[in-house]
């Protein structure tokens, strides 16, 4: 009987699917295990082998989880809504709507042909009403509530219009301290005040402090475009798409107050099992900080005052210099008539540049403004600079510069011939600035000769004593921005009327989109919605929400998906709580993982969920990269030169489609169909063929290296691609995709085949009793292969597999003793032939319901030794002892070998050494 992979893989996927063998209950008698794959965004281009290693990975481990007899949730859906797909929508003219349902269709295709246990009756696509309705819910949620900082937790912000009634916000300060309450002069308002405020103020200040809120933002506004470009979007100050130039432009957002959950974030890192790179990206994404705002007088200003953030109080003495954003409120006021010119022209550069490529700008630029703060403490007048390098949004938006103590303020510094001031003696070289906090200070009037650490407290009390500055805790984080001017997203359940937010009643979602036929922008930048009388009629807002807002809660639907009262019944979140093994790319680590950690937590402080981290352990698969391939165009000609001959050329490399090439020799023939320039192309070859060039790199569309996982499993079948993909290298690294060993993985299933089965012969499988052996090298197996699933090494758990069914091919085993436990530790890596052999030998029921091996230590103690035999201390040969025989019993047996008597010679025996375990010494 031959292994037929094609047959026997359709059979299983059918049979599975018919009898929904992978369907989960929510059965609290169980141990349950949560197994997620971030979820996939279904793009035109579908699948390429790179995509699945980390659904395989999963994949393996709860099928593994359930043989250990757990109840496992492991469920799949699609991340449908955001901008590439109303891109291609744009590009292509079809409706978003259309493509993704047809690009969904193509991978559930790809996907099933894999082999994977994912449960589709829970699956969910975040486009369709009834999911969405409740990611507007959850907004709602956040509409309504705001953060107590003196409980640490989100509550209804019913509670705090109570609190105003009575109190006033003297307790609770407006969030941003620079927000100006309407018709009213102050930003702390007493109860009678309060109550005396028209609606309009209320609200307004009320949105201050919702956790979801709107307010004015800086876009990238691309007129040609008509539109709002993401930052990578954006390239040089011109559209990445077309060129066209890209100005700033304030326009009405949402935001989500992440900033409040900044410290718990924090903390919460502590308690789940991220990796620590994980972990350090989160920390320095949320960049918390403790130090000092302070105010500096500005010179000829008197009621302007800079405020600035700074870690390092213990440093005043050695500002030569401020920096302030060109955003900043004050550079109109304070700029001087000779710099205006100057600094106008510096703003209209900087308007130009995204956020991204001004923090990552190497080129020193900045122009003075003619204005000079005051030190509080010798009275020194400080010049007033901007430049791109410091944003708006972080801190107060201004620096003190201490060029002998920080790199880019010295380098700053050196280009604009500013002075420096020297505050910590021998340790500055004049060359390099240095950051220590352990020198004594000089230079520094009332803090000479104190080291530096010890001077922070002793500035902050002076700065708070005079009145000027205090303690203050800064987070780099920034709020996060919630809304698209984009037509393929969630709409707001939100109504506008005469500027105050109103939200929709419950009842009223979900709030659909409607379907249109442009996707032209609005005016002034808004969305494509602002195009529809129906919906600007009912004061809808325009904007719809970004392409996060349905992946950051999608993994509690999964446990209660087709309820149409709750986004999840609190009774099922109980029971499933937190996602036990979570696996995704590193390209998640900040955005979704936070927005998701702390929707997670305001649903808990709400008192939806009874945990407040998502995510329990996160596994970061690696990425599989591709093997490209390069022909070598003459520059100027359509000839093209064989790789070896190219030096002797000024030639432009190309990209190839890797499916013409086999090996490295190019397919002329082929190459010559792939486009109507290359028709006539012609060839420089070496020894006849012509070889491409080849690199490692990403594998993607754009460089034509993608492989179609459909043709391998064609070729090899599913468990051969799963096994394959596992054995490249360890799961969290990144490794080329390389087919050279595939065929050994595809021999080791025939030849695991030919265990049960002879083509000749038939059937092998007999009942006799195991070996000692044969038990040996099953429960080694057993051991193996649970360790490095348990550790996620399932390159070397194929590697044990191959060594386990070679180990039992010498042995001529065909017992089903062993075979059958050998069957049910294959079946998370191959479970369509595990499945097959599985009945072939008698059973009736889905090898999925039997138990995992137990492993039995006895079976792999070792009984006999092999000893090293010396004479005189110089070893002669190696006898092979039973580990229980007694001094005498291995005196004698190593004084009858004929080796040992062949060395003694007649001698006589002076002393006989025997150590257990380890040797044998005969002294003569």
């Amino acid at each position: 009987m031959e292994y037929k992979f094609r047959d026997i893989e359709q059979k299983w996927q059918k049979t599975w699917t018919e009898q929904e063998v992978y369907k989960v209950p929510n059965d609290t008698t169980k141990p349950k295990y949560y197994v997620l794959d971030m979820f996939p965004y279904p793009s035109g281009a579908g699948l390429h082998v790179g995509h699945p290693l980390g659904y395989i990975a999963s994949d393996i481990f709860a099928r593994y989880k359930r043989l250990k007899g757990f109840n496992v949730l492991h469920p799949m859906g699609y991340d449908a809504f955001g901008l590439p797909a109303e891109q291609y929508a744009i590009e292509h003219g079809v409706h978003p709507a259309v493509s993704t349902a047809k690009n969904i269709k193509t991978f559930r295709s790809q996907l099933d042909k894999i082999g994977f246990c994912f449960d589709w009756s829970r699956e969910v696509n975040t486009s369709q009403p009834g999911y969405y309705k409740w990611t507007q819910w959850i907004f709602l949620q956040l509409f309504k509530s705001w953060y107590n900082r003196l409980n640490d937790k989100a509550e209804p912000i019913d509670q705090l219009v109570a609190i105003f009634e009575d109190n006033g916000n003297r307790d609770h300060p407006i969030p941003d301290n620079n927000f100006q309450i309407p018709d009213y002069p102050h930003v702390t308002f007493t109860a009678e005040a309060w109550n005396s405020f028209p609606e309009k103020t209320k609200q307004a200040i009320l949105m201050e402090y919702r956790l979801a809120y709107c307010g004015v933002g800086e876009v990238n506004w691309c007129e040609a475009l008509g539109t709002v470009l993401a930052n990578d979007e954006v390239v040089n100050g011109v559209s990445e798409r077309g060129g066209y130039p890209v100005v700033k432009k304030k326009l009405r957002q949402w935001y989500l107050r992440i900033t409040e959950y900044a410290d718990r974030l924090l903390k919460g890192l502590e308690t789940v099992d991220f990796s620590d790179a994980m972990k350090e990206m989160q920390s320095n994404w949320i960049g918390k900080s403790s130090g000092a705002e302070m105010d500096f007088a500005i010179a000829g200003h008197q009621d302007d005052v800079l405020r600035v953030y700074t870690t390092r109080p213990d440093t005043i003495f050695g500002v030569d210099f401020m920096v302030i954003a060109p955003e900043h409120e004050l550079v109109e006021r304070i700029t001087t008539t000779e710099q205006k010119k100057q600094v106008e022209e510096y703003i209209a550069y900087v308007k130009s540049r995204s956020e991204r490529e001004r923090m990552a700008e190497k080129k020193i630029s900045g122009v003075f403004t003619g204005a000079y703060a005051v030190n509080p403490f010798d009275g020194k007048q400080i010049p007033v600079w901007i430049s791109e390098y410091v944003l708006a949004g972080y801190g107060t938006g201004a620096i003190m510069a201490v060029p002998s103590g920080d790199e880019r303020d010295h380098k700053f510094a050196r280009y604009f011939n500013l002075p420096i001031t020297n505050i910590i003696g021998d340790a500055y070289n004049g060359e390099e600035a240095n950051p220590t906090k352990d020198v004594k200070l000089s230079n520094s009037g009332f803090l000479d000769g104190m080291v530096m650490r010890d001077a922070i407290d002793v500035v902050i009390n002076k700065l708070e004593e005079m009145g000027i500055g205090k303690r203050h805790v800064n987070y780099k984080m920034r709020d996060a921005a919630f809304s698209r001017q984009r037509y393929w997203g969630e709409p707001f359940p939100i109504k506008w009327i005469d500027g105050i937010a109103y939200p929709l009643e419950e009842n009223e979602l979900p709030l659909e989109l409607p379907f249109v036929e442009s996707y032209k922008p609005g005016p002034e930048g808004e969305g494509p919605l602002a195009n529809i009388p129906e919906w600007t009629n009912r004061h809808l807002e325009t904007n719809t929400m970004p392409g996060y807002a349905g992946s950051s809660w999608y993994f509690l639907r999964y446990m209660d998906p087709h309820n149409e009262q709750t986004f999840c019944d609190k009774k099922w979140s109980d029971y499933w709580r937190q996602v036990d093994l979570y696996v995704g790319g590193t390209e998640h680590a900040v955005g979704h993982l936070l927005y998701s950690r702390m929707w997670t937590k305001a649903l808990y402080d709400l008192g939806y969920l009874s945990f407040d981290e998502p995510f329990k352990k996160l596994l970061n698969q690696g990425m599989i990269q591709g093997s490209s391939r390069f022909v070598y165009r003459v520059h100027g000609t359509n000839q093209f030169v064989s790789a070896g001959l190219k030096d002797q050329y000024e030639t432009d490399d190309l990209h190839v489609d890797v499916t013409i090439v086999d090996g490295v020799e190019l397919d002329m023939e082929a190459f010559k169909s792939l486009k109507p320039e290359y028709a006539e192309a012609t060839f420089i070859l070496e020894n006849g063929k012509y070889i491409c060039g080849s690199e490692v790199e990403k594998m993607s569309k754009s460089k034509v290296n993608t492989v179609n996982p459909d043709h391998i499993v064609e070729r090899y079948g599913a468990d051969t691609f799963r096994m394959y993909e596992m054995f490249l290298g360890p799961v969290e690294m990144s490794k080329p995709w390389d087919m050279k060993g595939i065929e050994g993985v595809h021999r080791f299933l025939k030849k695991l085949w030919r265990l049960f089965f002879d083509e000749q012969k038939g059937n092998l499988v007999t009942t006799g009793k195991a070996t000692a052996e044969e038990l040996k090298v099953l429960h080694r197996t057993i051991r193996k292969i649970e360790e490095d699933t348990e550790r996620f090494s399932y390159n070397t758990a194929v590697s044990a597999f191959m060594v386990c069914v070679n180990e039992l091919t010498d042995l001529k085993c065909h017992k089903q003793e062993i075979l059958e436990p050998l069957l049910v530790l294959l079946t998370p890596y191959a479970p369509h032939i595990s499945e097959e052999l599985w009945h072939q030998v008698g059973h009736s029921t889905t090898i999925l319901d039997a138990a995992f091996p137990k492993f039995e230590p006895k079976y792999v103690m070792e009984t006999t030794k092999e000893y090293p035999v010396s004479i005189n201390g110089k070893m002669r040969t190696q006898i092979v002892l039973d580990l229980n025989a007694t001094q005498e019993e291995v005196q004698q047996i190593v004084l009858d070998n004929p080796v040992i008597q062949k060395w003694m010679e007649g001698k006589v025996l002076k002393k006989f050494i025997f150590v257990k375990g380890k040797m044998v010494n005969v002294v003569i």
